[in-house]
């Protein structure tokens, strides 16, 4: 299974946010952008997501920026990553030329059995766990060095 690049840039935005402190200003979204390396563009897509999913606070102007919320904080990964994901199969079947095997496919079921493997392990996972040691201190390292505002 592979992820789409939408649900990549906003597990990596949600773990830059989760190294934020409260010492620092909240980073903008072209902060953020920078920081993991992503389009500005695809980065703002992704923050207007997270907001409306209520996973994290943006707000405009002088002293705004994104922050992290309790429940962004708190978050399954797994269950994030099925929000993020949406519905959908690892393969075809019913496609412009459906599969002749559809009737009687036992590789569906075991695909979907695999996908459900792959939610579940992620599951317990929240995102404050994904930046704990080494990953912590490399993000706030690497967004330490702030690009000029535009």
């Amino acid at each position: 299974m592979r992820l789409t690049r939408f649900t990549d840039v906003a597990l990596r935005v949600l773990m830059r946010l989760a190294v934020a402190t409260g010492d620092e200003d909240p980073p903008t979204t072209r902060e953020v952008a920078a920081t993991m390396q992503v389009p500005y563009t695809h980065a703002a897509k992704v923050v207007a997501r997270l907001q409306h999913l209520g996973l994290v606070d943006a707000r405009r102007g002088r002293g705004g920026g994104l922050t992290l919320t309790g429940a962004g904080r708190s978050a399954s990964v797994g269950a994030l990553v099925r929000q993020l994901e949406g519905p959908g199969e690892v393969v075809e079947c019913e496609g412009a030329t459906p599969c002749p095997l559809r009737s009687a496919c036992r590789l569906r079921s075991a695909l979907r059995a695999a996908e459900e493997a792959f939610y579940a392990s992620l599951d317990p996972i929240a995102v404050t766990d994904l930046v704990s040691s080494p990953t912590g201190p490399l993000l706030i390292g690497i967004s330490g060095s702030r690009p000029a505002p535009d």
